[in-house]
């Protein structure tokens, strides 16, 4: 019982939840949100972090695809990344809101 509660998947999705309910604070702060524009699974080279200054066209997300390791979000506007939605390891699909930035 106790290996259930406490497996990769359950702690994988409720860091997901714990991080939406952040990307929520932000957006209601006026920040921007940066979706990804492929499917995929995300690697942490490229991830951006939070307070990272970003530039507009700047690589945010990489996911692995068919083709292998591809940009999924790059930054639509430059300014401070105040959350990022996605960990590691977690799947992502086209259009899905990834990261806030306050311009």
């Amino acid at each position: 019982m106790v290996k259930k509660l406490f497996s990769i998947k359950n702690i994988v999705l409720l860091s997901l939840v714990m991080v939406m309910a952040c990307a929520g604070l932000a957006f209601a702060a006026g920040a921007v949100p940066q979706t990804s524009s492929l499917t995929g699974t995300v690697v942490a080279e490229g991830l951006v972090s939070e307070g990272t200054m970003v530039s507009e066209g700047q690589i945010l997300v990489k996911v692995i695809t068919i083709a292998g390791t591809a940009a999924a979000a790059r930054a639509n506007c430059s300014g401070k990344v105040v959350s990022v939605s996605v960990v590691p390891g977690s799947l992502i699909k086209a259009g899905q809101v990834v990261a806030h930035v306050q311009p």
